[in-house]
């Protein structure tokens, strides 16, 4: 009953992600995969686009993120996102660098055994998981979902905005492009789970 109940104790638990709630677009994906008695998702996001701060001691739990999007944006969106966080850094001497980056779909999955996380990998790979693999921690199977799509580039250094208009369009249209070829791939893994047996 271990991994049972470690299933239960983990669906059951409050969500403590910075958003505090699953994506509604790897909502579906999730509730598939924790349907199997073989499977259950630890952590989950669908893909986003986001400017974010890195500090000048470069540690991770210290990064900030000034704008964060789970779906497609614009130019404009972005363009007075930056114009914000320009003003604030004047106003409060800040010289951070920002980044614009776009993240993939990623997924965490603990599995009951080598033979199931194999299977589940084997899948997600074909589907185009490109980067996934299988790691053990604390005596679990944990199975790491992650697709290929990713850029970033600093867009804002000593406070200075780094790039025009038109590059910065550029930008936008490229990570929309790559977070809506990430999401498609969710999808497409989701439809395609049919060809494991619910029963195990």
């Amino acid at each position: 009953m271990g991994f049972e109940l470690d299933k239960k104790n983990a669906l059951e638990k409050i969500d403590k992600s910075k958003k505090g709630a699953i994506d509604k677009d790897i909502k579906k994906l999730v509730d598939k995969i924790n349907s199997f008695s073989c499977y259950y998702t630890t952590s989950s996001c669908s893909g986003r686009i986001l400017l974010i701060s890195f500090p000048e001691d470069n540690k991770k739990y210290n990064v900030e993120w000034l704008f964060v999007s789970h779906d497609l944006v614009d130019f404009r969106t972005v363009k007075e996102n930056l114009n914000k966080i320009i003003l604030n850094f004047k106003n409060d001497n800040i010289k951070n660098d920002v980044w614009f980056r776009e993240e993939s779909t990623i997924m965490h999955v603990c599995c009951k055994t080598m033979e199931d996380a194999s299977r589940l990998i084997e899948i997600s790979k074909h589907i185009g998981f490109k980067r996934s693999g299988i790691n053990a921690v604390h005596n679990r199977i944990i199975l790491e979902l992650v697709s290929t799509e990713n850029m970033d580039t600093p867009v804002i250094k000593d406070g200075k905005l780094l790039v025009n208009d038109e590059y910065l369009k550029i930008l936008v249209k490229e990570a929309n492009k790559k977070l809506k070829r990430t999401k498609e791939k969710t999808k497409k893994l989701c439809n395609e789970l049919h060809s494991l047996s619910s029963s195990r």
